[in-house]
């Protein structure tokens, strides 16, 4: 950007509680040689008091807690240009309002998704050693197995449920081990799952065939509850279904009484619908429930990346060059 270019003005708006992960001190640095910050970082309850703000704001930086960009919100801001958003989805703040003025946003959701991909990669390797089964046999017998059967990381099936943002990152990496890769995704091109190195199929092959399932779908009416007792029954002897996605993709009752039915899955869930259950759910106390408070998204540090990605798009953006995590909206609908 030449540094004799007028700078245009920016206002940060985020939840006060993760905004210096996001934005650390060296990204906000970087983005106040590039733009002009009208006011100190606010939160959305904050800017609700100081609306006047947004009549010169051109670009909007944000993150989780982010303002709903509807159309009371645009009325307050004519001269926006961009939004940057240092979190996942977009799906929460854009409305109708929004996409009809063509406004650009970007989505750091391609950083976000690392984590979330790293996570689950160890969880798959876990599940394929049967580590959390194994674990829950020898906290009971008091013994060490001999032999034990488990599938391993050597010609063993693993099946992706969503091949977006994160599902494309852990096929990448499971390409690295001697593992067949299923996935089942509806928008899925057959080429570009052939160059992740995936074979699609239909969700109920992918249940019945793998021995272990990762979910990775975007929650939209469709999806809700699509991972009910027909699909949790047909998981093979000593499955793992992981989920990092969303709670409610998953029939929770349902998977309750096959957890109970079958000792030998395990769920290891990342994410519950509520969040977190409710207190007398049995997935508090079920053996084969592995219970983690969204361990698998950005924390601490990881959270950089999403301000990096946001500082290095808004430099791209002031030089008039191609943004490279611009949300598309024909395809925002089925994001997660």
């Amino acid at each position: 950007m030449d540094e004799t270019a007028r700078r245009p003005t920016a206002l940060l708006v985020m939840e006060e509680e993760r905004r210096p992960d996001v934005y650390p001190p060296e990204v906000l640095a970087d983005i106040d040689r590039l733009v002009i910050r009208q006011a100190p970082p606010l939160t959305r309850q904050q800017l609700a008091d100081h609306l006047d703000l947004l009549h010169g704001t051109e670009i909007l930086l944000t993150g989780w807690g982010a303002p709903v960009l509807d159309a009371a919100f645009l009325a307050q801001a004519p001269r926006l240009r961009a939004v940057l958003v240092a979190a996942g989805s977009v799906r929460h703040l854009t409305t109708p309002a929004f996409w009809q003025r063509g406004i650009p946003i970007v989505s750091a959701a391609a950083a976000n998704a690392v984590p979330v991909a790293e996570f689950t990669l160890a969880q798959v390797l876990l599940g394929l050693k049967q580590v959390h089964r194994i674990g829950r046999d020898v906290a009971v017998s008091h013994r060490f197995p001999h032999n034990p059967k488990v599938p391993g990381a050597y010609r063993s099936r693993v099946g992706l449920m969503g091949l977006g943002h994160i599902g494309r990152l852990v096929a990448a990496h499971l390409r690295r081990f001697d593992i067949e890769i299923l996935a089942t995704d509806p928008i899925a091109r057959p080429d570009a799952a052939q160059e992740l190195g995936v074979r699609l199929v239909d969700i109920e092959e992918l249940f019945a065939a793998c021995h272990v399932v990762s979910l990775h779908a975007p929650l939209l009416p469709e999806t809700r509850g699509a991972v009910g007792a027909p699909l949790l029954n047909s998981l093979m002897p000593g499955a793992t279904l992981i989920n990092t996605a969303r709670g409610a993709l998953i029939d929770e009752g349902a998977l309750a009484e096959v957890l109970h039915a079958r000792p030998d899955l395990t769920a290891v869930l990342d994410v519950t619908h509520p969040e977190p259950p409710a207190p007398e759910s049995p997935l508090f106390t079920l053996p084969n429930a592995v219970l983690t408070p969204h361990l698998g998204g950005a924390l601490g540090l990881e959270r950089h990346r999403l301000g990096h990605l946001v500082r290095d798009e808004l430099e791209r953006f002031l030089r008039d060059q191609p943004l490279r995590h611009a949300v598309d909206p024909a395809h925002a609908a089925s994001l997660a």
